[in-house]
């Protein structure tokens, strides 16, 4: 039995999104247009694929083993038709990235604007996830994140900064009020302001490091946000005069050089390697990705 290549596609983008409207917005298509592809598929392998209601369009037990076996197929399609793009003066298509939006906001800007002046046929989606994901299943091409530790298949290469830092600060007049702390441990009498992951595990205890020495600190404090999406909200509490928070130097050195925050602790802020970019180490890497790649190594400081 034989399906139409444009209708799996249209099966694939619609029970990824789910919803019709989503899958036509992702896809580029009408809604219409997915959904009597959908239904001619269907038609053609007797039996139902989605469960539609008013709400929510699900893919049944049938539609689920198949999306489970096409999803990495027609990547591997699209990896093939994206040798003929290689031979183009310039690569085009798609590109979609999975990231942690601490990669979104202190990585990307300096790599992006400049990609894709450098290659304007190229259509970029940026999607921002904290958790570690299977960027295939993910409908992504390629991930970014802090850990170079990866699956097997994959294969990983430095992006952005090589050396970050934690950095702890709040604002003076919090600090006034509260003091200065002098070592780690007097954290554990102030207020700071916490980070939970969607994994629900907490950003704490904090570490610090200083001379070989090692210290970790449990705290507490009045507000716990979750990573990625609400720490903005962390930052302009401290600002407020919340409390003291810990994130990325990148993230709150305008506002330390601004004076809206002051560094604490400094000489105890702890290193940590820079992010990765990850992608499946498949033998046909789509043009769009491989010029990333590429162009992510010519960028890269020596």
């Amino acid at each position: 039995m034989k399906a139409d290549l444009s209708d799996l596609n249209a099966f694939v983008a619609v029970a990824r999104a789910g919803g019709f409207r989503e899958g036509a917005r992702v896809s580029g298509s009408s809604a219409s247009f997915l959904s009597e592809a959908v239904r001619r598929l269907e038609a053609q392998l007797g039996v139902r694929l989605l469960n539609r209601t008013t709400r929510s369009v699900v893919p049944t037990e049938a539609g689920k083993g198949l999306l489970e076996r096409l999803g990495p197929a027609l990547s591997e399609v699209e990896s093939a038709l994206d040798v003929v793009n290689g031979f183009r003066d310039r690569p085009a298509g798609a590109l979609r990235l999975n990231v942690p939006v601490s990669a979104a906001r202190l990585v990307l800007p300096a790599i992006v604007p400049p990609f894709l002046a450098a290659y304007p046929d190229i259509r970029l989606e940026v999607v921002t996830d904290e958790s570690f994901v299977d960027v295939i299943a993910a409908g992504c091409d390629a991930g970014i994140r802090y850990d170079e530790r990866l699956e097997q298949d994959m294969i990983a290469i430095p992006i952005g900064p090589r050396v970050q830092r934690f950095a702890i600060a709040a604002s003076p007049d919090y600090l006034d009020r509260r003091g200065r702390p002098q070592h780690p441990s007097e954290l554990l009498g102030h207020a700071c302001l916490l980070g939970r992951f969607a994994s629900g595990a907490m950003t704490a205890p904090w570490e610090f490091e200083r001379d070989g020495e090692i210290v970790r600190v449990d705290p507490t404090g009045p507000l716990i946000v979750r990573v990625g999406g609400a720490t903005d909200l962390a930052v302009d509490a401290a600002i407020s005069g919340t409390g003291i928070v810990c994130l990325f130097e990148d993230w709150l050195r305008p506002h330390i050089d601004s004076g809206a925050l002051e560094p604490i602790l400094e000489p105890w802020w702890q290193r940590f390697s820079g992010p990765f970019l990850y992608y499946p180490g498949r033998r046909l890497v789509p043009a769009p990705l491989r010029a990333f790649i590429d162009f992510v190594k010519a960028s890269a400081p020596a």
